[in-house]
């Protein structure tokens, strides 16, 4: 009975979590939906509430927005109004950092969360899997002659919280496997282990 009971959990739980996680993301876009005018919300011509129309819409803002920011009139309209953000002494500091954060990690040319290592921590003798962020900044350099990464570790289950670490580089292991493999790694406490991308050369090749 008890192994009968454990498969069903084994089947059900992942896609329990799964729905939830999608219903949760789907049920914050089709907020919205109440940017727009009552005249034009798409159940007045669907006749009923169709969940995942805030999906699309906010898809289309995110593409129309970045479709604008790459023009000539689209940069300056920016600029104004970050310059006014930056006027304003809390929301100053808030987006700012954020907007630091997010164009390091979004951006295609950045290096940040690229690659993930294999480093010693908490001690030496004792591994886990970290997430190169770049390098540590001038001032830092200036005092350590080392060449020097920054790695992000994440803590268990949660990859949200975790350290900041600046580790020699001579110190740290270069892994193959993807981060999006890496993460599952981590999340799972070391259950889901990622597939060996080792090349093995075949008798005769």
């Amino acid at each position: 009975m008890r192994k009968y009971f454990v498969t069903g959990l084994l089947i059900w739980v992942p896609l329990v979590i799964t729905i939830w996680v999608l219903n949760l993301i789907v049920t914050t876009m089709d907020q919205s939906l109440q940017l727009l005018p009552e005249q034009w919300h798409p159940r007045l011509y669907l006749g009923t509430q169709v969940p995942g129309m805030g999906v699309l819409l906010t898809f289309a803002v995110v593409l129309v927005t970045g479709l604008l920011a790459r023009n000539f009139i689209g940069e300056r309209l920016i600029g104004y109004w970050e310059g006014l953000l930056g006027r304003i002494p809390i929301v100053r500091s808030i987006y700012s950092s954020v907007k630091q954060v997010s164009d390091t990690i979004l951006s295609p040319n950045g290096q940040a969360f690229r690659r993930a290592l294999l480093v010693q921590y908490p001690r030496t003798g004792v591994w886990t899997i970290g997430f190169q962020t770049g390098s540590p900044a001038e001032e830092v350099r200036r005092h350590v002659a080392t060449d020097m990464v920054s790695v992000y570790v994440p803590t268990t289950p949660n990859p949200t919280s975790g350290f900041f670490l600046m580790v020699p580089r001579a110190e740290t292991i270069e892994l193959n496997m993807s981060v999006d493999e890496a993460l599952k790694y981590v999340v799972s406490m070391g259950v889901v282990a990622p597939r060996d991308r080792a090349v093995v050369a075949r008798p005769g090749a």
